[in-house]
Order: structure tokens, then sequence, then C-alpha cells
């Protein structure tokens, strides 16, 4: 055999083994997912973050053909259990439904993070924003925004309001309006939001900015008192509830929200982080889904892996300048 034909086929193995491998690759790209995906929530039960997930959950698990095992890991502002999913193989088969604070602000808020959401996360979709209703007990005897802030600057030292955990964006907008009131409110965080909700209702703190699916039915039984929602707009579900900018509370404090967020270990790879995300994008554009995110007040994003990072991009400098006007800093 000539040298030429060796080397033809030599080439021809070649091209045959890597024909291969790229079949195999795409042979496993096509069989993910084949076992049950765990959506770690960062937070206790009950809440809104979890109750999401379980709206989504069930129908990612139905678009995936697999069951998508919701894990309650709270504490520590959503650091467990983001933590878990940071350090977790990057398979597709661990993910994270978390919020704002411990995919984005945490880092700016902690001197000592035991991940960096930017290197350790891949984000995969923004699901959606969370505007959320500051709510004060009956017993505080205000009833609109400028009310409100007057009462707290009058009662400097007197007064309490809750979070679902340090730099979440509650804790953030209550340090703030201490902080421009010069209130010296106590900031008091819960493990949850069900159970700082329960805490307001018992008159254990005086005020707190929780889901709409949280306050409403106690706003409705006249447990708690609607001062008003974070954001642009209105919620569908309390129209009759002013936005905190319509009454003149204008400062980025009050006008931002809160987002909630699917993301998956660095280094998951892209076919699968697209797929999750593709799922994710046709659970949101379901009616019933629609139906239901609404009824708990958020606002459903159509996004992607990119403009989930474009967003993120976007707000970073924003939440990073709050944080440190709040003076806010944790180990």
């Amino acid at each position: 055999m000539n040298t030429h034909s060796l080397n033809r086929r030599a080439w021809l193995c070649a091209a045959a083994s890597a024909l291969a491998l790229g079949a195999g690759s795409v042979a496993h790209a096509q069989a993910y997912p084949n076992k049950p995906i765990k959506m770690v929530v960062p937070f206790a039960a009950g809440g809104g973050t979890d109750v999401l997930a379980r709206v989504i959950g069930e129908k990612l698990a139905a678009g995936l053909g697999q069951p998508v095992v919701i894990d309650n890991k709270p504490g520590a502002a959503g650091i467990i259990g983001t933590d878990a999913v940071a350090k977790a193989a990057p398979d597709g088969y661990t993910i994270v439904m978390s919020l704002s604070n411990a995919l984005l602000t945490n880092q700016f808020l902690y001197e000592k993070l035991p991940y960096h959401p930017e290197r350790d996360l891949t984000l995969v979709y923004q699901v959606a924003m969370g505007p959320l209703v500051l709510v004060v007990h009956p017993g505080v005897p205000v009833r609109t925004a400028p009310e409100l802030l007057k009462y707290v600057a009058a009662n400097k030292g007197k007064l309490a309001y809750g979070s679902y955990g340090l730099g979440a964006y509650p804790h953030l907008a209550g340090a703030h309006m201490s902080l421009t009131q010069d209130a010296d409110m106590n900031h008091v965080a819960y493990k949850g939001e069900a159970p700082m909700v329960q805490d307001l209702i018992g008159g254990q703190i005086q005020m707190a900015y929780a889901s709409a699916l949280q306050a409403k039915p106690h706003i409705e039984a006249g447990k708690l008192k609607a001062i008003g929602v974070t954001g642009e707009r209105r919620l569908s579900t309390l129209p009759n509830v002013p936005t905190l900018a319509e009454q003149g509370l204008k400062d980025e404090a009050y006008r931002l929200t809160g987002w909630l967020a699917v993301a998956a270990p660095a280094g998951t790879p892209k076919p699968i982080v697209q797929r999750l995300a593709d799922e994710i994008r046709k659970a949101t554009q379901q009616p019933d889904v629609q139906q239901k995110v609404a009824a708990m007040g958020f606002e459903l994003k159509d996004s992607s892996p990119e403009a989930f990072a474009a967003a993120y991009k976007a707000e970073r400098p924003v939440w990073e300048r709050l944080i440190k006007q709040s003076g806010a800093k944790l180990e």
C-alpha cells in the first residue's frame, strides 16, 4: 500500500471518529433529561417564590418528560440554597428558582459570600418581576405613603420592619425609608415570607413589603393595611392600591422591583440551558399559568438566557448603588 493510500485511510478513520464523537454529543444533548430534575427554592415553603416554582415546575415536568422535584433550602437570605446549586454538578439536573437578592445583590452586601453569582451560576430565564405591596399592621394610624413617612419619622426608634432575608428588596427598601426619614427603625429578618407576614399580623413588627399572594387575603380580611405598590404600574390583582411613585415617593428604591428567575451551575452545557429556557418560556405562555401568576401579583417576563443576561447587566449598578447608600454590610 503506497503512502497516499495510507494517508487517505488515516484521514477517513479520523473523520469517522470525529463524526462518531459529534453524534455522541448530539445524542447526549438529545437524551437530556433522563432522570428527575431538582429545582431548589432557597426560601421557606408557602412564600411567593415557592408557589411560583411549583406552578412552573409542574409545566416544566410535562414539557421535559421528567419529574421536577421542589427542594426548599431556606436560610441566610437565599444563600444556603443558592450556594448548593452553585456547587452542584453542571449537568442540568440541579437548578434554582430564586430572587434577585440571591442571584445579584448579595454579592454587594456580603463580604464573604460562599459563591459568586456571576462566576458560579449560569443565567437561564428571568421568569417574573415581583412588585411588592407595602403593608402595615392595622394599628398603624396611616393610610397613604406620605402619611407613613411622617409617622415613622415621628416615632424614631419605636418601629420595626420585616424582610425575608438580609439584602432582599424588603430589607433595602425598609432601610432606605428608615435612613431618609431618620427613623432608626429595627430590621427583623425572617427565613421566609410566610413567617414574616404572620408576625406582621401579630403585631411583632409594624410594616413590611410582601407579595400580593401573601398579602391580599389578609388585606381583604382587614388584618393588614395596604399602603402602596412598588414599581411603575399598579397590580392587576390589587387595582385599587396605588403605586408608591404615584403617591410622590419617587426615589429609586421605591420604583425598583425584584425579580424571580431560574439559574443553573456555571458550566452547564448551552444546549441544556437553552432547552430549559425554551420549556420555561412555553410554560409561561400557557393561559392557566398566566392566570395563576397574575393572581399572585407577579408580572411574567418573555425572556431567554441572552435577554436575562442583558437585564442583569443593566440592573447591576442600580442595586449596587442602593446597597452602598443603605450602608448595609454583612460578613
